[in-house]
Parts: C-alpha cells; structure tokens; sequence
C-alpha cells in the first residue's frame, strides 16, 4: 500500500543551532533559522509535519565511525579541551574547531536524518527532510571540512543494515561528497553520484571521474566534476544526462539527496556560476525519479551553502515545497524580508528566481560548456552496469 504524497516529514530541532564553531565561522547556523522562518511565513508546513529528532546512539554511529574516534569527538566536546590534543582526528583545525557539547549537537544531526530514512523506509512518510544533515565530508576516523559526524552514511549503514535496500545517494553540493564516498566505496547496493566543481582548486581535490569504487563495488561510484565558472544550463544538461539513465539502471529502493546549496554565483567559498534555478530544476527531477524508481521514497538534507542571506533560504525553501508539491509565489513575503534585511550585511533578493540578467557574461562560456559535455559523455560511457 503506497503512502499519500503529502504525507512528508520536516525534521527539526531548535538545538539544531547549536552546531556551531565560532562566531565569524562560514558554517552559520543561522541559515537553519532563516530558512525555517521563510518556509512558515509562506504557510508551508503544517505543525503535524515538523517531528523532533532524538541523537543518534553510539551504536548508530560506529557503524560507519570507529569507536575511538567516537570517542576523542566526546573528549574534545568538553570545556576546556586542548584543540592540539585531537589535530590527528581532523579536530581542532581551522575548518573543523572544537566547541563545547560538540558531540551532542552532530549527533542530533546524525539522528535527524537516520530518523527521516526510517520514516520513510518503514512507509510511515513518503518523504522527509532533514534541512541541517548533509555533513558528507566526515571520514570514519576523521572530521573534515566542517562536517565531525557522516549523518548520511549512519543513515545508509542504518536502512541497509535494518530494510537490506539498495541505495542511491545524490550529492548535488558544489564540494566532492567525498566522505560519503569512502565508506561505501566497495558496497555496490550503495550507489554515490556527486556533481561538484572539479577538485583542482577546491576542497577536498578528490571527485575525478577516474573514483568509479572497488572490489564488488567498481563502477557504483559516480563521479560527475564540473570546471569552475559553469553556469545553470551546464549544470542541469550534466545532472540530467547522468542521473536518469544511471539511476534508472541501478534501480534504488530509496534515494539521499544532499541538496548544498554552494554553487551558486554568490557563494563566497566556490567558484561556479549558477543561479537559485538549479535549486527549483534539481529537486524536482530528483522527486520525478523516486516516484518513478521507488515509489518515492525519498530523504532530502541540506549541506553547504554559505551565503546565508541571499541563497540558502529561497534554495532550502524551493526544495520543502517541492517535496509537498507546493506552489511558491514569485516574490518572497514582505514581512520576511523586513524582519532579515536588519540583519543581513546585504540587499535581500525579493524573488525565488534570480533575474536573467543578475550577473554578466563569464567569459569562456562555450568552452567550459564543452569540457562539461565531454566530462559527461566520459562518466556514462564509464560506468559500467549501463
């Protein structure tokens, strides 16, 4: 029996806020609040649909973390803690510093999107989000790139483990979903597609095409890395040629989709040049597939995303009312605008959609479009159960 389409879960916790490094820190939490502030000012979510996640147990954890990491995570959470003590965990670096009561506050994280695979998976929802998980560059024994704890491995390790389904993983931040990668890189019922700008000069430098897996698991990894500077029609041509045909041949039981949204020509840490487009054209392609693949068994979590004002919460707010099949006016509410624009350091755009002519030409459009179609064509012909 299917479950109704409208049936879909927001996982959400106020203590989400507090995974947070410093102050002046890219990785700001209060991204979480502007977008949950916008998606209630429209009258998207319905207070039935908002469920609190619980943290994820040691257990759930070591599934895809090594316990004495776990444990270093919970050493160097306390007051007073020597960030050189836990430099070879990946902790206390300048991407990655410790803060007090660390480990509870990712391991909230971890829960929320280990709950929402549950939820689906056992047909209790159709869908769920998790707008703060999609911490994809935690490695087993190691934090990395502002991500301490692999909320999307633990839920994947999780559904396996429990449901023994096949999963597809969807990585559509502008960074290499690399931790993901790793830990299921000989699992061929775990498929990883990460579209990324290319790593030559972007962390973590690792997404070539060339990462296809290994052992049992060769050719389930699917690499897809864009030039810098790619626009929104490069994108979406690479995304749309990649994922259906791979997706429809691996045939999922349930799709994770990391849904960053750092590829955006505002966002001060990349070098792409799309548009909030993608992030409308995305996840509705993502939605169509489940439905087609997997009676819709879809988890959505955030990710990257470091202009707070101006990207992340129309982006954030584009993918919930997909998931629930909304409408989205075109403007943004009045009164949203008001209430951020004291804060923000920058003019709030007043639409979803950027204007068409937002931004200039980049120069050496045609070119960088061919490098991606032939990155394309490379990776389909390349992955080897088509």
């Amino acid at each position: 029996m299917s479950v109704p389409k409208d049936r879909v879960a927001f996982l959400y916790s106020d203590a989400y806020t507090r995974y947070k490094f410093t102050e002046d820190h890219p990785f700001n939490p209060k991204r979480l609040e502007m977008t949950l502030d916008l998606i209630r000012t429209l009258g998207l979510l319905d207070d039935e649909q908002v469920l609190t996640p619980v943290p994820a147990t040691l257990p759930e954890l070591e599934r895809v973390h090594d316990a004495r990491y776990l444990d270093a995570v919970q050493r160097a959470s306390l007051p007073g803690a020597d960030p050189d003590a836990f430099a070879a965990w990946g902790l206390g670096t300048e991407d990655t510093p410790i803060f007090p009561g660390m480990h509870d506050a990712t391991s909230l994280i971890a829960g929320g999107t280990l709950l929402a695979a549950d939820l689906v998976m056992s047909g209790q929802y159709a869908h769920a989000m998790n707008i703060a998980g999609g911490l994809h560059h935690a490695h087993r024994a190691q934090a990395s790139g502002f991500c301490i704890y692999n909320d999307i491995a633990a839920a994947i390790a999780h559904v396996r483990d429990k449901y023994d389904v096949r999963v597809a993983y969807i990585d559509t931040d502008a960074h290499h979903g690399d931790g993901v990668q790793w830990l299921f890189y000989d699992d061929p019922n775990v498929l990883t597609i990460s579209f990324h700008e290319t790593g030559k000069y972007l962390y973590p430098g690792t997404g070539e095409i060339t990462e296809r897996g290994e052992g049992k698991g060769y050719g389930y990894s699917v690499n897809v890395p864009l030039e810098a500077f790619t626009e929104d029609d490069s994108w979406m041509n690479a995304v749309r040629e990649t994922l259906q045909p791979v997706l429809q041949a691996f045939q999922p039981d349930l799709i994770i989709h990391q849904n960053g949204c750092d590829a955006h020509r505002h966002d001060p840490l990349t070098h792409l040049s799309a548009t909030t487009r993608i992030y409308r054209e995305m996840p509705r392609m993502t939605h169509r597939l489940a439905h087609e693949l997997c009676e819709g068994r879809i988890v959505m979590v955030g990710g990257g995303g470091y202009d707070i004002w101006r990207v992340v919460p129309r982006a954030w707010t584009m993918l919930w009312a997909e998931l629930t099949d909304r409408e989205l006016p075109e403007q943004l509410p009045s009164e949203w605008l008001v209430r951020w624009q004291a804060e923000a350091p920058c003019e709030l755009p007043s639409t979803f959609l950027d204007p068409p002519d937002l931004f200039p030409p980049i120069p050496r459009r045609s070119e960088i479009e061919e490098k991606n179609a032939i990155t394309v064509r490379r990776v389909v012909a390349g992955t080897p159960f088509l």
